[in-house]
């Protein structure tokens, strides 16, 4: 599906946020561990929640819905072998792949786009050292067999924070204890941190010294009965970044600001672009000022970078990512798809290994986008919409219904002019 974006820029309050698929994913796994029912609630409408749903049930696990709420706990009688549909979403199989092996199941999972070819190492390695059996990486069915042991996991720092806390959440259903140790420095942290966050809530414990944690084995989960899944900041990011590109603002309601998601940090760097913000309570607003060039470190905060590169090209002067590596192994290549992206819209760009530079000129001329099947280069094309000149054609727009099914019905809502 192509959309053709009007220029524009977008106002008013997002009243009801997208809520977080990434603590969505944590709560249904660690809930799939327990015999008491947990019941969570405002799950988010995305296709990767509705993988990691199907592969649980897949596995046994018993499950009620309701709308964007369902009731989970632990089958009677576990599935010892089933096939799992991870469909497109990479924390589905990053972070059952371990809890499978752990359970001694015999698996094969699946997907489709881009997904057997991302990769799995070095947590592929560490799986197979530990007593799991795998059939080659890079392609579908992925059979996976044996059963883990304890010990010592070790963990390249650098490489994606999923492979952490899949083990995180797998380790404690062994019977000898385990150290998961990352070596280097632990990129993307403050997703690890909302993994030991919901291990907790789970009554799951963790100690943790520098770059090693240590996972007591033989622990049971236990329900914390009722949980609400939190509003997504970085969903709240484009309609945030919107707001920076236009006079009267934007507002997002229901936002923790003091939640553990690394992805609010877009309100600071939107901050340091120029833009006036305003957080009151759960309401957070950002409305258009002199916008400049910025240093990002995006070694936490990967996700953020596509809207944050179409602020830079609507800013005036350099900004410069830094540690953008771990991008290219998104669902697109995201260093070379955010540089076709802003190229394509009559921006300018450049990258090296581990970093690129967008060379802002305040503004964008428009032109056609194409959004290479990844959910975020498609939503950073609809915000470079509304503050380029012409209109902008985005190609394969359908895959926000990825992480962000709703994402143009609120574009419009905002007064953004959708030719559909």
């Amino acid at each position: 599906m192509n959309l053709m974006i009007q220029p524009g820029a977008l106002r008013g309050t997002v009243e009801h946020m997208m809520t977080s698929k990434s603590q969505a994913h944590r709560l249904l796994i660690c809930a799939a561990q327990t015999t008491d029912e947990t019941w969570i609630s405002n799950l988010p409408p995305s296709e990767d929640t509705e993988a990691t749903l199907r592969c649980l049930e897949a596995m046994g696990t018993e499950i009620r819905r309701a709308d964007r709420a369902c009731l989970l706990k632990k089958g009677e009688t576990p599935r010892k072998e089933c096939l799992l549909d991870c469909g497109e979403s990479g924390s589905t199989l990053r972070f059952l792949l371990p809890a499978t092996a752990a359970r001694g199941m015999s698996v094969s999972f699946t997907g489709r786009g881009k997904l057997a070819s991302r990769p799995l190492s070095p947590l592929y390695e560490e799986l197979q050292a530990h007593g799991a059996v795998l059939s080659p990486q890079g392609n579908f069915p992925l059979h996976v067999s044996g059963k883990l042991s304890g010990g010592m996991y070790r963990l390249t720092g650098g490489v994606s924070s999923q492979f952490f806390s899949g083990l995180l959440m797998a380790l404690p259903l062994l019977p000898e204890n385990s150290r998961l140790e990352a070596e280097g420095r632990l990129e993307s942290e403050p997703y690890v941190d909302m993994t030991l966050n919901t291990l907790r809530l789970f009554g799951i414990q963790t100690e943790r010294t520098e770059n090693t944690f240590f996972i007591k084995g033989g622990q049971t989960f236990r329900s914390p009965g009722n949980i609400s899944v939190e509003a997504d900041w970085s969903g709240a990011a484009f309609w945030l970044a919107a707001g920076a590109l236009s006079d009267t603002g934007v507002t997002c309601r229901g936002l923790n600001t003091e939640s553990a998601q690394g992805d609010r940090a877009i309100l600071t760097l939107l901050q340091q672009f120029g833009a006036e913000t305003a957080a009151e309570g759960e309401n957070v607003t950002v409305r258009r000022s002199r916008l400049h060039g910025i240093d990002i470190d995006a070694s936490d905060i990967p996700d953020l970078v596509p809207v944050l590169a179409v602020t830079a090209a609507c800013a005036e002067g350099d900004t410069r990512f830094r540690h953008i590596r771990r991008l290219r192994l998104k669902e697109s290549d995201r260093v070379e798809s955010v540089l076709a992206l802003i190229r394509s819209l009559g921006g300018a760009g450049d990258s090296a290994e581990d970093e690129m530079i967008i060379h802002g000129s305040g503004g964008l001329q428009g032109g056609t986008a194409d959004s290479f099947r990844d959910h975020r280069i498609a939503m950073a094309a609809a915000v470079a919409a509304t503050a380029a000149g012409e209109p902008v054609n985005i190609i394969g727009a359908e895959c926000v219904s990825k992480s962000y099914p709703g994402f143009f019905e609120q574009f419009e809502a905002l007064e953004g002019r959708v030719l559909r």
